[in-house]
């Protein structure tokens, strides 16, 4: 079985079941490793007795890496637009193998596992991971990235999307070209990695995971531990409304509640009592997090209308309540707040026009009219985000 492909691309052609593989190499001036890199992938396909190919592409360096590749029996794809994700997003278009090996270029990885992951995928996983955190050579990984920036970011994502991963940060996976389409991967930076996981998750991939080797990398490194970390860290609350939005906008909902409720009800908490500057602390955590709840449902919205995310909850919540549901909650508040507004116009009026001390009954009929109003209009972005929904069963019909 062979890979049909131009004139300067190395195919490895051997009689086998397995479908043919492309290995994937992302190269930034890593002239000092990437001849050593193909060669080795070369060498992993043919003992393993795949029929692939093995690509560089090259992200804009300014040394002789793609001519040092192309002369090792590499197909070399050049991507101007420097980044991680920009580099194997180039490989995976230029991929005509229909399993695709991602490893980087570096020497920290081991080219002789290529079969392994070639024999998870044959086995019926559809991204396969490595895990490297069981053995890292010494001086392989900073203490740093070892101990605390990797499992936090894992950890994170693990709780945040329930992958089961142990290393979702491991530069070396495989996955089935296939569901390429179904990831849609857009990032161009190291969030790449991260995104990969995410979305594969999110179409409820087959995911499994091998344990490998990790080495101290060739050459000077790329990474940027604050900057990439960070930028994995964003990446993980902006794909997650339910952790960056409707968790924290509920919590301060509820704290604002609570230290609400202790003062007009005069309840004795921590052995004392609470007084108006309280109820003014409560009433703001209300507001705030009813706002942030609201953003985090418009957020959810926007995920599930237009980028095809899928939530179970969100998709029951859109199913059983209709924009008329938020029009009059939110209508009932204003009203109720209103009604607070007259009882204290009235006690003013009963009191000829004088002083006034409803200082808390003032907030609280505040506090519902701006909730109610944050609610109502809330619930009409909410349905015009909805249109979109059904303007597409409408075309489906």
């Amino acid at each position: 079985m062979s890979i049909t492909e131009h004139s300067s691309s190395a195919v490895i052609e051997t009689a086998c079941a397995t479908p043919p593989v492309s290995v994937v190499i992302p190269c930034l001036n890593e002239e000092e490793n990437i001849e050593q890199c193909v060669r080795a992938a070369v060498a992993a396909l043919d003992a393993g007795g795949l029929a692939g190919e093995v690509i560089v592409v090259d992200n804009d360096s300014d040394d002789r890496s793609a001519e040092l590749a192309e002369a090792a029996g590499a197909r070399v794809i050049h991507e101007r637009r420097r980044g991680y994700g920009s580099a194997y997003m180039a490989g995976f278009a230029a991929a005509t193998g229909d399993y695709v090996v991602m490893a980087d270029a570096d020497l920290t990885y081991d080219f002789h596992d290529i079969p392994r992951f070639v024999g998870r995928l044959d086995a019926g996983a559809q991204l396969v991971m490595g895990n490297r955190m069981g053995n890292i050579h010494p001086g392989a990984m900073p203490w740093l990235h070892r101990y605390v920036g990797n499992p936090m970011l894992t950890g994170v994502l693990n709780l945040f999307f329930r992958t089961g991963v142990g290393d979702a940060h491991c530069g070396m996976r495989a996955l089935r070209r296939d569901v390429l389409p179904l990831l849609d991967l857009r990032t161009t930076g190291m969030e790449f990695a991260s995104e990969m996981v995410i979305r594969a998750s999110k179409r409820s991939l087959v995911i499994d995971e091998l344990a490998i080797e990790y080495r101290p990398r060739g050459g000077s490194s790329k990474l940027s531990s604050f900057r990439d970390g960070w930028r994995h860290l964003r990446f993980l609350l902006v794909h997650s409304p339910t952790y960056l939005f409707i968790v924290p906008g509920a919590a301060l909902a509820g704290i604002g509640f609570f230290a609400s409720v202790t003062v007009l009800a005069n309840i004795n908490v921590l052995g004392r009592y609470w007084n108006l500057h309280t109820l003014i602390a409560g009433v703001l955590l209300m507001i705030v997090g009813v706002q942030v709840l609201g953003m985090g449902l418009l957020a959810h919205a926007y995920g599930t209308y237009f980028m095809g995310e899928r939530d179970p909850w969100f998709d029951a919540m859109r199913r059983r309540f209709r924009l008329e549901h938020g029009l009059m909650l939110g209508a009932g508040l204003i009203l109720a707040g209103l009604v607070v507004c007259v009882i204290i116009v009235i006690h003013w009026i009963n009191r000829g026009f004088g002083a006034l001390s409803e200082e808390s009954l003032a907030l609280v009929g505040a506090t519902l009219v701006i909730i109610g109003t944050q609610v109502f209009f809330s619930s009409f972005l909410l349905s015009i985000l909805g249109l979109r929904r059904r303007s597409d069963d409408e075309a489906g019909q």
